[in-house]
């Protein structure tokens, strides 16, 4: 029996019902209290987009800015593998439950936060939790559907993800130049999640994955070793990227030292997989029998390109506006429709066409083509580019990551025999969960360390807490002191450097392609190795 195989069986929820017990109005709020939390999940990754300046005024924690983002990033990064296993063992309504009350607590710490360490912890237990609700949506809405009805309710979790995860920053804007402020970000989850406490509690049904089974029987089952090693290498990786150059010199002892850290946990990690220590070899976190399906690995870099080139216009936009323009966070969110809008079609387009066609490589190879031409276009836009030039790059680079942002999702579940479905998903999960906290980490350094150095020779007598003021946007008054060809140089520098986070977009955007033309040449083959049809479904499933 292969790993994945043995992966699947072990951890995957016991096998749906065969008809739905829950009806009505009883069930329409069911799944609408569950979309309303995988929507508040979404909202949450990118509303601090717009947040951030007034955060920064409020903590005075530039060297900081970016684990707002990152600090959500990473738990739910590094949990993902972690609350699939955990839903595979446990009682999957309270499990859910559970998760839920974690992210609201994250919500409240937030909220309330005294301090900027205070928010990004508050952040992290918010990214945890949430990757738990988003795992147990979808295990909640397999476990209560029927055959027929489960692959368009499957597809509700990931549409309503990403309406929140696009809308995020035009929340966040409104919220920061309203009179409610930026802490009502956070608050606004409590006061959702309360209207959804009594439908989990009273209406959900109850589903145990292995009843009967002792408490020390299913936690043994869970790679808890896995869990901590993988949290280890995102924490002390993301760490070193953020803080190098920012707080620390990149030569500094501290950052080499949380680049080492990385290094051997990483290298622990693979090892305590390959030779199961600590667990049995059928319950280790990581479904190894992917390393060698080379097609699957693909797809899920193909989904890492696409949420990258989602997320980087997200927060990158913004702070183009309210350079160049002088808008508020609120018009600055205003600003993003247009992008907002064609990922949302571009995402509903492909996902209709493609269950229609068992079209999907079309989708891969142009949506990669649209996002490489928008960033391409987007790294070459400066101050003086007219605003509807950067709208139609924006909604270039828009539709062509809505094209296949969800699409791998179904395409990984086409790839694979139907036993190993469940660890297809939860892999795809974690490429999506994963890849924007190692993008936005990457970006962000690059961002702030280019900026700071290259006003500094422009400006050498200024400190550089009021340098990075003006970065973080809060610099307004300092900025307006400067002569007008020197405010110009400073503005310059901060739009080139904002246009350099593009790079990530169209460096994924060309591996995406590249990709997609290998399946295209690749389908002969695809078929005599592994039994899949030219349209790229395989013997078992169409779609």
């Amino acid at each position: 029996m292969s790993d994945v195989e043995k992966h699947d069986e072990t951890s995957a929820p016991s096998r749906p019902p065969a008809a739905r017990n829950v009806h009505g109005i009883a069930w329409v709020a069911v799944v609408g209290s569950i979309l309303s939390a995988t929507f508040l999940y979404g909202l949450d990754q990118t509303i601090v987009a717009n947040v951030q300046p007034a955060i920064v005024d409020r903590f005075d924690s530039l060297g900081q800015l970016s684990w707002v983002s990152v600090a959500f990033l990473l738990g739910a990064a590094s949990s993902n593998l972690f609350w699939g296993q955990m839903y595979g063992c446990f009682n999957v309504k309270w499990l859910y439950f559970a998760c839920v009350g974690l992210f609201e607590v994250g919500s409240a710490v937030c909220g309330a936060a005294p301090s900027m360490n205070a928010l990004i912890v508050g952040r992290a237990i918010c990214g945890w939790g949430g990757a738990g609700m988003y795992t147990g949506s979808m295990a909640l809405l397999s476990l209560t559907t029927t055959e027929e009805e489960r692959p368009f309710y499957l597809g509700l979790p990931g549409l309503t993800w990403g309406a929140g995860t696009v809308l995020g920053p035009i929340l966040g804007g409104a919220f920061t130049d309203s009179s409610a402020g930026w802490r009502w970000a956070f608050y606004i989850n409590l006061c959702i999640g309360a209207l959804c406490v009594p439908v989990y509690v009273f209406l959900v049904p109850s589903k145990d994955a292995l009843p009967g089974l002792s408490m020390f029987g299913r936690l043994r089952r869970v790679d808890l070793i896995g869990f901590t090693l993988t949290t280890g290498t995102f924490t002390a990786g993301l760490m070193a990227i953020s803080f190098g150059g920012t707080k620390y010199a990149w030569d500094d002892a501290r950052i080499i030292a949380l680049f080492v850290v990385a290094g051997v946990v990483t290298i622990a990690f693979w090892a305590q997989q390959l030779f199961a220590i600590g667990i049995p070899r059928e319950h280790v976190s990581f479904p190894l029998s992917f390393l060698r399906k080379p097609r699957v690995l693909l797809v899920a870099l193909v989904e890492a390109s696409a949420i990258t080139a989602t997320f980087i216009p997200i927060y990158f936009l913004p702070l183009f506006f309210q350079f160049v323009h002088g808008d508020s966070a609120l018009t600055t969110g205003v600003r993003l429709l247009p992008y907002v809008v064609f990922v949302v079609f571009s995402c509903l387009l492909s996902g209709h066409v493609v269950s229609k066609t068992g079209q999907w490589r079309p989708w891969f190879l142009g949506g990669g083509i649209f996002v490489l031409a928008g960033s391409v276009a987007l790294y070459t836009v400066n101050e003086s580019t007219p605003t509807a030039n950067v709208y139609g790059y924006s909604i270039l680079i828009g539709f062509g990551a809505g094209a296949y942002l969800q699409l791998p999702f179904a395409v990984a579940q086409m790839l694979v025999e139907p036993k190993f479905v469940t660890a297809a998903v939860g892999f795809m999960a974690f490429a999506q969960l994963s890849a924007p906290s190692v993008t936005m980490a990457i970006a962000n350094a690059i961002f702030l360390n280019k900026s700071t150095l290259q006003i500094a020779r422009v400006l050498p007598t200024w400190p550089r807490a009021d340098i990075q003021r003006v970065i973080s946007g809060l610099g307004g008054a300092d900025l307006k002191s400067l002569d007008a060809d020197t405010r110009q140089r400073v503005i310059h520098i901060i739009v080139r450097n904002i246009s350099r986070a593009y790079i990530l977009c169209f460096v994924g955007a060309a591996v995406a392609i590249i990709i997609s033309v290998y399946f295209y040449l690749g389908a002969v083959w695809t078929k005599k190795t592994d039994k899949v049809d030219d349209d790229g479904t395989s013997d078992e499933s169409s779609t």
